[in-house]
């Protein structure tokens, strides 16, 4: 399974924002072991390097980038994209990014605390805890 991870799924894992982070990092953890295969948008990495530079400093930023890279496949934005996104009419043109770079990455899936920004899509989008109870199915059933 392919899935896009949301810029605030990842910040809550990496900001420790409570009460959101745990289920986040469970997540997470379903990349790191190769459940999943997780995908973070190109302008998710940029965005997260300037949060995590201004919480606390670069050379953080700098370890949670590498961390990053280490774990997920980077949904590319490029013109393609970008010209897909400007046609969606979402009301958030950052969110209609992180959207078509999905579709264009061959994702399954979106997971977001922001369902309702991603209200016109063809792909399934979940909140962190819908998308962590289909895992446990799905581990259930690899059984």
């Amino acid at each position: 399974m392919r899935v896009l991870f949301d810029t605030n799924v990842v910040l809550d894992v990496l900001l420790e924002r409570h009460p959101f982070s745990e289920t986040a990092a469970a997540i997470f953890s379903g990349v790191e072991k190769g459940e999943i295969v997780g995908f973070l948008c190109a302008t998710t990495i940029t965005t997260i390097y300037y949060l995590v530079s201004k919480a606390f400093n670069r050379n953080k930023a700098d370890e949670c980038i590498k961390k990053l890279l280490s774990l997920f496949e980077i949904a590319a934005v490029n013109r393609v994209v970008l010209e897909t996104a400007r046609n969606l009419n979402f009301k958030d043109f950052e969110d209609a990014v992180i959207y078509a770079s999905a579709i264009h990455s061959g994702c399954n899936c979106i997971v977001t605390r922001n369902a309702k920004d991603f209200s016109r899509t063809e792909i399934p989008v979940f909140s962190p805890e819908e998308f962590l109870k289909i895992l446990e199915i799905k581990k259930e059933l690899d059984k």
